[in-house]
């Protein structure tokens, strides 16, 4: 999109996300530590379901043209089959970590998002169609749970997908009142109430939930109350979703407003840095010196996002998140062909 007609906003919104879709993920390194389960369940109460809503609402033009399909393909399918094996492989034999099943029809770890955003921008077209969909995407989120397996992250893809309908169905007009004086008065308790939900998970939910890619049969709640469980879960990732992109500032920041442009690069390349770490022994750092090791690894994450999405290192990557697009803007240049209209 031409810099002109982005939102800063959104573009905001995208790197505080993909920032903590980093520390998420870097927390791992640190699971062993002391206040690492609060801070992750924190987190992961509400930033997925912030981050769907976001893809949502940025889906809104798809339709089944050819140019569309052409950047669904260029922009996703192609990067996960490509990153897919990268990152297994990169695990498996640099990392030294046992991953097993099959490449491309169970995701492995990050990438599972690239499949399950395909899948809900197929059937974009028919999801904004009426906002009927809304309640019938919770109603199939809940029974999705029912749904254990891996394959394509269905689990996901059911469980994910009341947020990003809703995204498809609100209007700009709509999220204008996230900047009323009292929506962002109210999320600063909001948000510390999800706090301090995220102290006692596993005594009303079950830290899995969070995910939505667990079965219902593999979380220790009776059937009568996993269905409500799962429904709280879900109120309470769009309160939080809506509470902190509420605090998102709204005019352009620069440098960082910019960086927002570069979200795949980060999303596409921050597992490989993290599993380094890994394999060069941070875990057993942050067990010597756990308080130190959990803040310098939230720290790291966050220079690691921003580092990623720097224009530099944006510049080196950005061809393998999309390399065919990047081949044909290079003919295009060498030829002196303008580049089609959006």
């Amino acid at each position: 999109m031409p810099p002109a007609s982005r939102d800063p906003w959104l573009d905001n919104v995208k790197m505080v996300l993909v920032t903590l879709v980093v520390v998420g993920h870097a927390i791992g390194l640190v699971e062993a530590t002391a206040g690492s389960h609060w801070v992750y369940d924190f987190i992961y109460l509400w930033h997925i379901p912030a981050f769907v809503f976001v893809s949502g609402y940025l889906s809104k033009s798809f339709e089944w043209d050819r140019r569309r399909m052409k950047s669904l393909l260029y922009t996703l399918a192609i990067p996960y089959l490509l990153f897919e094996p990268a990152l297994f492989y990169y695990r498996r034999e640099v990392v030294g970590e046992d991953v097993t099943g099959p490449l491309w029809l169970e995701p492995h770890w990050t990438m599972w998002y690239l499949v399950v955003l395909l899948m809900w921008r197929l059937v974009t077209p028919i999801l904004k169609r009426h906002w009927l969909f809304l309640p019938l995407s919770v109603i199939v989120s809940l029974v999705g749970g029912i749904w254990d397996t891996e394959a394509l992250m269905i689990p996901r893809f059911l469980g994910l997908l009341p947020f990003f309908v809703l995204g498809l169905h609100l209007k700009p007009r709509h999220l204008a009142h996230l900047d009323d004086v009292w929506v962002k008065v109210a999320a600063v308790p909001v948000l510390v109430g999800i706090g301090v939900m995220a102290l006692y998970t596993d005594t009303w939910a079950e830290s899995a939930l969070l995910w939505y890619d667990t079965g219902y049969s593999e979380i220790p709640i009776d059937n009568e109350f996993v269905f409500q469980t799962r429904l709280t879960v879900m109120m309470v990732g769009l309160l939080g979703a809506f509470a902190a992109i509420s605090l998102v500032p709204r005019r352009s920041l620069g440098w960082f407003t910019t960086m927002g442009t570069a979200t795949m690069v980060v999303y596409l390349f921050h597992g490989f840095v993290i599993k380094t770490f890994k394999a060069l022994g941070w875990p057993d750092f942050t067990a010597s010196y756990p308080t130190a090791g959990l803040v310098l690894t939230i720290l790291g994450a966050i220079g690691l996002a921003l580092l990623l999405a720097s224009p530099p290192v944006r510049r080196v990557l950005e061809p393998f998140t999309d390399p065919l697009g990047w081949l044909e803007s290079r003919r295009r240049t060498r030829t002196g062909k303008a580049p089609t209209s959006a």
